[in-house]
């Protein structure tokens, strides 16, 4: 009957205290009985008193000793002590949020790459906002292959070599270590830093065997074999951050000293790491991007590619605008303009191999100066289910004389490439294509082959392709190369890394097709199958004194296996190989004795 009782007999309770203050009493002891909890929230009954000293009795069980808990150890003694407790009830801001984990308990040896590390940036090196991060490079490569060598005219490594064109095997070994250090200032969770320095040093060995003496040093005494060493700055720059121009942190910011930078998204015109000034920045959230940069270029060791500081920089000034656009014209494409002067008055240089790189030892061998300026268009993100990069370059300018002849001539030339994907579930199939005009006539005015100032072209294969990953020399017609390595254009240049751009050369016509297929996440296997033609060949037959020369280079195929045993790049292994059937072009400027000409690669980086 209780429950009854209570339930009955609460509501006018209630009403009754409301209204009838000289009842309160009475009511209240007979409502106590059904809900005093309600009567304490409505105002009836005094609710429970507070002692602070009862607080600290802890709770026991019946017939136990009290025994005070555990002590908490500290696990971190360095870390800064939680925020109080303000008037609202709510934390304030940790003043040191990268070390919670440490606090907890959570601590990692300082070797360990792979979670929070105070040497990779992962939390600051003073409980504030100064971090470092620290990156070791080790790339090693072994590489056999076969190219077209001259019979060295002083003398030969082997008794009774008459001809013009010697053996054809070689083999490298290259050990290279990069170790780099960036410190910088700032809350880089949401903005830029707000100051950065930078500095990457290389160093590099190379040991390469060859089977005809001079071919890797002027003096025949010095044998087939090269052992060499160079440690060269790449970069050494600073990084203020000038401004944010918005509440999303847009911004503007100015990097000065040796830098990496390139023109476009796959290396075609200009991808290197060169002394120079940069204003750069974004605006509208992220959607527009800029550079405003000007290059002096240094001289490079020739052996290792490295940047030679120790050496006079070149009189080649490289100025460059350029501006992005996300999502233009379609949605995941990126649209970008680009406009770059290259001023070239460089002296006269011979290269540590003994050499002459500057003037090139091709046509009339006089020193030779040049302005262009280059403007372009790039693109490169998906258009529905369609990957695409796109490059499009149109040169204008003159030179003091040209290649082949005494009188100034005027510089027009075009590049165009562009490389088209799609996935199928763990398949990616491409389509490629290239085209760099070439000069019609070597002895008229006009100057009309595409050469850029310093490509490390990603495209068509790359540096697995034989024709774009190996430097092959034009035999006969001076000391230049036909195309240099990880390039593809048949520029008749002595080396990108010293040498001068030249637009008197035969151009390149280019269809390429390859796939990329995932066997497993830590395990890639691509492929790639190129057709090579000359777009002219005017300046081959006038470097060769020869005629006429086909345009047909030939085949090129090649293939890659790729393998991350830990699914990151701290570790990745690369076996390739590739193989240059030689078309009737080919054919005429190295002979018919060699049907295929083939290149292995081994490969192992390792990235701390």
């Amino acid at each position: 009957m209780r429950p009854r009782f209570r339930s009955r007999l609460l509501p006018a309770a209630i009403a009754l205290a409301a209204t009838a203050p000289f009842s309160t009493n009475i009511l209240a002891q007979t409502a106590a009985l059904a809900a005093p909890s309600l009567l304490e929230l409505v105002g009836v009954l005094p609710g429970p008193t507070y002692d602070p000293a009862e607080s600290r009795i802890p709770r026991r069980r019946p017939g136990h000793p009290y025994s005070p808990p555990p002590e908490f150890t500290v696990q971190n003694p360095d870390g800064v002590p939680p925020a109080p407790v303000d008037q609202a009830g709510e934390f304030l801001p940790v003043p040191d949020r990268w070390r919670i984990m440490e606090t907890l308990g959570f601590r990692f040896p300082w070797y360990d790459p792979y979670n929070q590390n105070v040497l990779k940036g992962d939390k600051p090196i003073d409980g504030k906002d100064h971090f470092l991060s620290l990156s070791f490079i080790s790339d090693t490569f072994l590489k056999a292959q076969s190219t077209p060598l001259p019979v060295g005219p002083q003398g030969t490594g082997s008794a009774g070599e008459l001809d013009v064109l010697g053996r054809v095997h070689q083999r490298a070994f290259v050990q290279n270590f990069i170790a780099s250090v960036d410190y910088y200032k700032g809350d880089t969770t949401f903005k830029p830093p707000e100051i950065e320095y930078k500095v990457t040093l290389a160093f590099n060995y190379n040991r390469v065997n060859t089977q005809e003496a001079r071919a890797l040093q002027i003096d025949p005494r010095l044998g087939t074999d090269r052992d060499d060493g160079f440690v060269g700055v790449q970069e050494l720059w600073v990084d203020k951050h000038l401004r944010d121009v918005d509440s999303r942190y847009d911004f503007d910011s100015l990097r000065i000293g040796i830098q990496p930078f390139s023109t476009d998204f796959r290396g075609f015109l200009f991808q290197d790491s060169q002394l120079g000034i940069r204003l750069f920045g974004n605006r509208d959230n992220n959607r527009w991007q800029y550079n405003l940069a000007w290059f002096r270029r240094l001289e490079k060791d020739l052996n290792s590619g490295l940047n030679d500081v120790t050496r006079k920089p070149r009189n080649d000034d490289i100025l460059i605008a350029n501006l992005y656009r996300q999502d233009f014209p379609f949605l995941g494409y990126t649209s970008q303009v680009t406009l770059v002067y290259n001023r070239n008055h460089d002296d006269r240089i011979y290269d540590s191999n003994g050499f002459i790189e500057r003037p090139a030892a091709i046509g009339l061998q006089l020193p030779r100066t040049y302005h262009v300026t280059y403007f372009g268009y790039n693109g490169d993100g998906h258009i529905g289910r369609v990957n695409l990069t796109a490059s499009a370059y149109g040169v204008l300018g003159h030179q003091s004389h040209g290649v082949f002849v005494e009188e100034s001539t005027r510089i027009r030339a075009g590049f165009l490439a562009a490389e088209a994907s799609m996935d199928f579930d763990w398949i990616r199939a491409r389509l490629s294509g290239a085209y760099a005009s070439g000069d019609k006539n070597a002895y008229d005015k006009r100057s009309t082959g595409f050469d850029a100032i310093f490509e490390n072209p990603i495209f068509a294969g790359a540096d697995t392709s034989y024709f774009i990953s190996q430097g092959i020399p034009l035999i006969g017609g001076g000391g230049v190369a036909l195309v240099q390595p990880n390039g593809m254009l048949p520029d008749l240049r002595t080396s990108k890394e010293l040498g001068q751009s030249n637009f008197d050369n035969p151009g390149l016509r280019l269809l390429g097709v390859g796939g990329d297929f995932d066997l497993a996440p830590s395990s890639r296997l691509s492929a790639n199958l190129n057709e090579l033609w000359f777009d002219h060949t005017a300046t081959l037959e006038a470097a060769r004194q020869q005629g006429p020369i086909g345009r047909r280079i030939g085949t090129d195929a090649s293939v890659a296996w790729i393998y991350r045993p830990f699914f990151t790049q701290n570790i990745v292994f690369r076996l390739s190989g590739a193989a240059l059937r030689p078309g009737g072009g080919f054919k005429s400027l190295y002979g018919t004795e060699h049907s295929l000409y083939y290149s292995v690669l081994a490969n192992v980086i390792l990235t701390y």
